[in-house]
């Protein structure tokens, strides 16, 4: 079903250009056509807001991994030396404290596991962010070319290179929202763009 909402949209394009033409502009303006193409991966990846994240997201990943070296470390030293307890207590003693490092591994493990979905789930939070703050730039990238729709690059089989606005966008994002650290985050966007509607 996807394969063929796909080829459809592609052919969609492709007629549409093929019917009414994407004029470039003199002096290199923007385009006017119905059509637009972008790469959404690109345009968060290489704008400011994407690129700030990405560190962000290596610095936090950095520090939780020192984090795990230092618990692994800090583990086989404990299980080395209960090891060495073995011979000198008495079997259910030992058991009971072998049963103990066994649930504080699981437990640690557990903890450090969410830290690393909470990391993933920051970065995801963010790419909503960065979508909720791109919207009124393609909305006004629309209205300059008089298209009718914006489609994802991946999602075309062949495109003019002229109806993709990928470039554009992350200059006019730069532009209006630099890093994105000064956005409020995607729920308070949320909200405040269901007011405005």
């Amino acid at each position: 079903m996807r394969i063929y909402l796909e080829k459809g949209l592609a052919m969609l394009a492709l007629l549409l250009l093929l019917t009414t033409g994407a004029t470039a502009q003199e002096g290199g303006s923007i385009v006017q056509s119905p059509v637009l193409t972008i790469d959404s991966d690109r345009m968060f990846a290489a704008s400011a807001f994407g690129q700030r994240v990405a560190q962000d997201f290596e610095a936090q990943g950095k520090v939780l991994e020192t984090e795990n070296r230092r618990i692994e470390a800090e583990l086989i030293a404990e299980e080395k030396d209960l090891t060495t307890k073995r011979a000198t207590l008495p079997p259910e003693r030992f058991r009971a404290l072998a049963d103990a490092f066994d649930a504080k591994v699981e437990t640690i493990r557990s903890e450090q596991n969410a830290k690393t979905r909470a990391l993933t789930q920051t970065t995801d939070t963010a790419r909503r962010q960065f979508l909720i703050a791109a919207r009124p730039v393609l909305e006004q990238l629309m209205q300059e070319t008089n298209a009718a729709i914006i489609v994802e690059r991946r999602s075309i089989f062949l495109s003019a290179r002229a109806i993709d606005i990928t470039d554009l966008a992350i200059e006019r994002l730069n532009a209006q929202i630099g890093d994105g650290s000064d956005l409020p985050k995607p729920d308070q966007a949320t909200d405040t763009q269901s007011d405005q509607e």
